[in-house]
């Protein structure tokens, strides 16, 4: 951001192609910025790449409509400010250098992204413009630090968390957390003018008018069914998309923030900020939330206050860390963090593959692991301990490898983002780096009694257990035959009877653990 030696160097841009992917907003964009202060003329545009969306498993699928929910928005807000934005439904590697080389822009601009197919597909594009003279310029934008930025004074990458926290907040200043000033530039947005074949022929309804030059016309967006998807129950939920809706879910925390601490842990009171979506899709800048957070930290009034401040920013800062392990350990999509951990023999074939539906439809009966479940599968949201206590359950309880699980959580999160789902696996699997030790296991019944003690997350989404007693709905099988007679609760039928032992399934992860190890940790 201090390279005025660049700008000077790019300030004669005639045109120049601003590409939007995990940064869905105008304010403090940090691409979009560049882009503007460098060229006299700025188009604007959005893929929904077919790489991505082919590859998915259902054409039911919440993050797309999340998307084009917020790409509409994003649109309507560049047309304000006399842009618009180019929408094309297709394969990014080929149809940004297409696009580009069309509108004789000088250079492409975009924020980095860094998981490694992206990195790759960017690499691919790079190539691709560079041989038709068009330059490729991205910018660090998701993230505080990224990449070398923060290392160990042996210059390696840090493998655990506090450390790496400490090393943050060290360098962390108020340089770090500035605004981009987008809105002084807004004046150098194009109207997305698209010569020759573009996504709304392709896509346009029969019937529709669209402009033979402006591919931003209303009809140039395709609609979720003209690119194969269905509608989810997204609306039904109301869940604020786009930039705006971010914002309303920002001015919520901000005055919720001081009771992060005491509230974060407990899925049946509003503690999160709920804004892990607008993160992974960039409605709402990075930079903003740790500013806020950072401020809270230094001029909250009172101790409660200073520490809830503190405690969400540390956990701002663990989604550096994920995005700073995965960018120096590539092989973690596949692998473990620690090559010892691969040799682990989860469990497997047809009983494995039963106990794992089991999981995934929310009926192992343990109620709170199945209340979350049920969560995740009715509404693409999971309260974060309870992504804990489910991943210990599938990894410690069931012995299942937890790369199935991962797999699981990536189809179904709205929020899904490949370095913090891969690293919360593999924390709660103790094989990734910093992780949970792997003779500590959850006890699921003891999780539901501190973190759901009146039950009333469980009572939300297992309604056939409402009636039951606090003391008996975290445990339904040790509930005496008057209690579940009361409840109308026929254990096996209405509800099932746990799949597995608790005290059993620990001594098997210990000795599942114990065989890569050498040792064995007894129970305490």
């Amino acid at each position: 951001r201090s390279a005025a030696a660049w700008r000077r160097q790019h300030m004669q841009c005639n045109a120049a192609l601003m590409w939007f992917r995990r940064d869905l907003r105008i304010a403090d964009n940090a691409a979009l910025y560049h882009a503007l202060k460098t060229s006299r003329r700025v188009y604007c545009v959005f893929v929904f790449d077919r790489a991505i969306l082919d590859a998915l498993p259902s054409r039911t699928d919440r993050r797309v409509e999340f998307i084009h929910a917020s790409i509409v928005e994003l649109d309507s807000a560049l047309r304000r400010h006399g842009g618009a934005l180019m929408v094309r439904h297709g394969h990014a590697v080929m149809d940004i250098p297409a696009l580009a080389h069309s509108l004789k822009v000088d250079a492409v601009y975009a924020n980095h992204d860094y998981e490694p197919a992206a990195t790759a597909r960017d690499a691919n594009v790079a190539r691709q413009l560079k041989g038709h003279g068009i330059a490729f310029h991205t910018f660090k934008d998701q993230v505080l630090f990224e990449k070398d930025e923060i290392l160990t004074g042996s210059g390696t990458f840090y493998s655990v968390f506090t450390p790496y926290k400490n090393a943050v907040l060290k360098k962390l200043d108020a340089f770090y957390l500035l605004a981009y000033p987008v809105g002084k530039y807004l004046g150098a947005l194009a109207p997305g003018q698209a010569p020759g074949r573009n996504a709304a022929r392709e896509t346009a309804p029969a019937g529709a008018a669209v402009s033979a030059g402006n591919v931003a016309s209303a009809a140039a967006m395709p609609s979720l069914e003209q690119m194969g998807f269905a509608r989810t129950n997204l609306a039904q939920r109301k869940i604020p998309v786009g930039e705006t809706g971010a914002q309303k879910l920002f001015r919520d925390f901000k005055q919720r923030m001081a009771a992060y601490e005491e509230r974060r842990n407990f899925p049946a009171v509003k503690g999160p900020s709920y804004l892990s979506v607008h993160l992974r899709f960039g409605t709402i800048s990075f930079r903003t939330l740790a500013r806020e957070a950072w401020k809270a930290w230094h001029g909250a009034a009172d101790f409660a206050g200073r520490r809830g401040a503190e405690v969400w920013l540390a956990e701002l800062i663990w989604r550096d860390f994920y995005f700073h392990i995965l960018h120096h350990n590539p092989h973690l999509v596949e692998r473990a963090f620690k090559p010892q951990w691969d040799a682990i023999r989860w469990d497997s074939g047809a009983q494995a593959d039963q106990l794992f539906a089991a999981w995934c439809e929310g009926r192992t009966g343990y109620p709170l692991v199945d209340a979350a479940m049920r969560q995740l599968n009715q509404t693409g949201y999971m309260h974060n301990r309870l992504r804990m206590v489910t991943a210990s359950f599938l990894t410690k309880d069931l012995g299942i490898d937890w790369r199935r699980g991962e797999r699981y959580f990536a189809e179904q999160l709205i929020d899904f983002d490949l370095s913090a789902n891969n690293g919360g696996w593999q924390w709660a699997a103790s094989t990734g780096c910093d992780a949970q030790p792997w003779f500590r296991i959850f006890n699921p019944v003891t999780q539901s009694e501190k973190f759901d003690a009146e039950g009333k997350f469980i009572r939300r989404y297992l309604p056939a257990l409402a009636a039951l007693p606090n003391q008996a709905i975290h445990a339904p099988w040790i509930a005496t035959g008057d209690q579940l007679r009361r409840a109308n609760v026929l254990l096996g039928e209405c509800y099932p009877l746990p799949i597995v032992d608790h005290t059993v399934a620990r001594t098997r992860t210990l000795a599942r653990f114990g065989a890569v190890t050498g040792r064995v940790t007894p129970a305490p």
